[in-house]
């Protein structure tokens, strides 16, 4: 009997069973290689200290990165790309390649660094699931972590300013997905008939992008041009992970708007109570340190105290 396969992932809303790209990668290719993955979804009962998921654990190991993730499954006879000719491989490497280095920057861009869309979608939402007091760092530190890694592959000259970088990325981030629709063309998936990695990872990429209801949606509105890549995430959603197209009702849809402002709200409040006592504290009188009352000795127990010191 194979060894239990458990996914730590976080989890879905807007009509998507994960928020989160990486989790997306690992939980499609899943899917389309029949791997029989346990999902355990991130809850506000969560004792981990980063957002360092998906990590897919087994009786032996523990495996993170969805590229080590999938390599692992492939291992273990999961491989959605058996009939791939050697072509077909280099190509899926090439594509991949491009994923990271043209939309993955603005795909991280639009959920954590994009001030409107962080502060009202992607903050409280990642707040909701991650247990207090740590919902009130995490989210911080993975918005940095995301800037940092924006910074560090496309903030060399002569982008030296982060308007310059911005306006870059979301420049190469369209001309990718351009690049994506022609490439897909008429094609259910990216190979034919039958899904692959490359699909994991374009689904992974795009289905949070153009789900997730944002207030800045510039590269929302040019993925949505695209009839091709949109009726393609639509198609695995529904055929894979049986959401429907619209996810959930209108209805439903306003209920978690509602309660994702409530929550937005909630946390807010917590972050200005918090800075709010740090300020107090600040401003209150210091006391100088009270200084502990000298004992003086006698010579006969300064005599005995050095000879104690001295003895083995």
């Amino acid at each position: 009997m194979a060894a239990p396969l458990e996914l730590s992932c976080w989890g879905g809303g807007w009509g998507l069973p994960s928020v989160h790209s990486e989790s997306l990668v690992v939980m499609a290719y899943a899917k389309f290689s029949g791997a029989p993955l346990k999902v355990n979804v991130i809850d506000n009962t969560w004792r981990g200290s980063r957002g360092d998921v998906p990590i897919l654990t087994t009786e032996d190991n523990v495996v993170s990165q969805p590229a080590k993730i999938l390599n692992f499954l492939r291992k273990q006879k999961y491989n959605a790309d058996y009939e791939l000719s050697a072509k077909q491989g280099a190509d899926t490497l090439a594509y991949i390649a491009l994923l990271e280095e043209k939309l993955l920057p603005a795909v991280l861009h639009t959920f954590w660094v994009e001030s409107d869309n962080y502060f009202t979608v992607t903050k409280p939402w990642f707040a909701s699931q991650i247990p207090f007091p740590l919902s009130l760092i995490l989210p911080g530190r993975m918005s940095r972590g995301a800037l940092n890694r924006i910074l560090l592959t496309r903030g060399q000259p002569p982008l030296y300013h982060l308007r310059e970088v911005e306006a870059q990325i979301y420049r190469d981030a369209k001309e990718c997905l351009n690049l994506l629709s022609n490439r897909l063309g008429t094609s259910q998936f990216f190979f034919g008939n039958t899904p692959s990695t490359l699909d994991a990872y374009v689904f992974g990429f795009l289905a949070p992008l153009y789900k997730v209801r944002f207030p800045k949606i510039q590269l929302q509105e040019h993925l949505k041009q695209l009839s091709n890549l949109c009726r393609f995430c639509d198609d695995i959603l529904s055929s894979y992970f049986r959401i429907s197209l619209g996810g959930i009702s209108p209805a439903g849809q306003d209920m978690v708007d509602a309660n994702l402002q409530k929550l937005t709200q909630l946390v807010n409040k917590e972050s200005n109570l918090i800075e709010k006592m740090d300020d107090n504290l600040r401003q209150s009188p210091q006391l100088p340190p009270r200084k502990l009352p000298t004992l003086k000795l006698t010579p006969a127990e300064e005599e005995n105290n050095s000879f104690q010191r001295l003895s083995p």
